[in-house]
This record gives C-alpha cells, structure tokens and sequence, in this order.
C-alpha cells in the first residue's frame, strides 16, 4: 500500500450515531489466554461494533489479506505518521512498526460508532493517554500452569518459545490493575457470557 493509499484508508468515515459518542474497548491478554476466540465472539455477538485492523510495514504473511489481517504499509509512510502523530498507539517489534490510526479512533467515536481494540499492555498505556474513557478489560488465564498447558497443546511454539511467553505473561499480568475490568477465562463459554454482558451494560 502507497502513502497515498495509507491517507485514504486512514479517511475512511463509518456512518454511526452522531447524536452520541462510540466507546472504545480496549481488550488485552497474555499469549494463550484465549483473547482471539473471545473477541471473535464479540465481534459475532455484535456485527456492528467496529473492530480496528492494526497497520504494520511487515510484509505479508501467506494467506493474509491487505485490509483485513492488517493493514500494509512502507517504513516511511509509517514513520512519517509517526512525525505528524498519527497513530494512538505504535510499537516497533523485531525491526517492524505496528500500530493503530488515531484518526479511524477519533472518527468513529465521534459519529457513535463502538470500537473493540486488541492491543497490548504497553499499547493500552499509549491509548490511555488519548483516550482517558476508554474501557479497558483484561482477560487472565486461571493460573499460569494451565497457561502453560495451553500454549503446549496449540503445538505451534518450541519449549523455549513457551518459557518466553509465560515470562512476558507474567509482566503483563502484574500490570491487569491498568484495567477497568477483568475476566479469568477458566471455562470459555461463561468468559464469553460474561464479555457480552460487559459490553451490553456499556453499549445500552
């Protein structure tokens, strides 16, 4: 995607509600607390709640799509949204940027429209800045031996990998009083009863 291309998206206005302000939700999770599933959930829950596609300048996984995986755009066209301030949130991850459009947030809230971000702690912090009403949640595994377990039967991660994951899992977790809300994901379908319910309260 162009520079020019990466203004254009940025651009895009959904129609919403002007007569009230969107929320933002903000969900974070250690690797394998099982925040995908849940945030699929959500998402098919409420089909017109807004979910924002992160940028990154990484090249294209097999099978991903432009627009709806990520967003891909060059090196300089990001920095260059980081020079003008841009982006809620970024992050430079093992030589590559992500990060999430300011102007998408700032657009969609204003014309009512309800967001869900999946974002990191670090990430939240940055969001948090800009957007102080957010409404944050958290998801916990019920312990860390069975996050271990988790990760060890998705089959997908070296031993080294998984020792790695729970480390930062650790970090992420000290931090979950950033959060407004927190729900442990011991049995899936109660953690997704209990995610509806959460939205629903705000939503109504």
């Amino acid at each position: 995607m162009s520079e020019g291309q990466f203004i254009e998206a940025r651009e895009e206005s959904p129609s919403g509600n002007p007569e009230k302000t969107g929320h933002l939700f903000i969900i974070s999770a250690p690797s394998g607390a099982g925040k995908s599933t849940l945030c699929r959930a959500v998402r098919n829950r409420f089909p017109d709640l807004l979910y924002s596609i992160s940028y990154t300048t990484r090249l294209p996984r097999k099978g991903e799509q432009n627009g709806v995986d990520y967003h891909f755009i060059t090196k300089e066209a990001f920095e260059k949204g980081i020079s003008e301030s841009r982006w809620a949130e970024w992050a430079d991850v093992h030589g590559n940027y992500y990060g999430t459009p300011a102007e998408f947030l700032d657009k969609s809230i204003a014309s009512g429209q309800d967001i869900l971000l999946d974002i990191d702690v670090q990430g939240t912090r940055q969001v948090l800045k800009r957007y102080p009403d957010s409404i944050t949640i958290f998801i916990m595994p019920p312990s860390l031996e069975i996050l271990r377990n988790r990760l060890e039967k998705r089959s997908t991660d070296s031993p080294e990998v998984i020792d790695v994951r729970l480390k930062n899992a650790q970090m992420e977790m000290a931090q979950k009083d950033l959060y407004g809300h927190v729900i442990i994901n011991d049995h899936l379908q109660d953690a997704v009863a209990e995610l509806i319910a959460l939205l629903e309260k705000y939503r109504l």
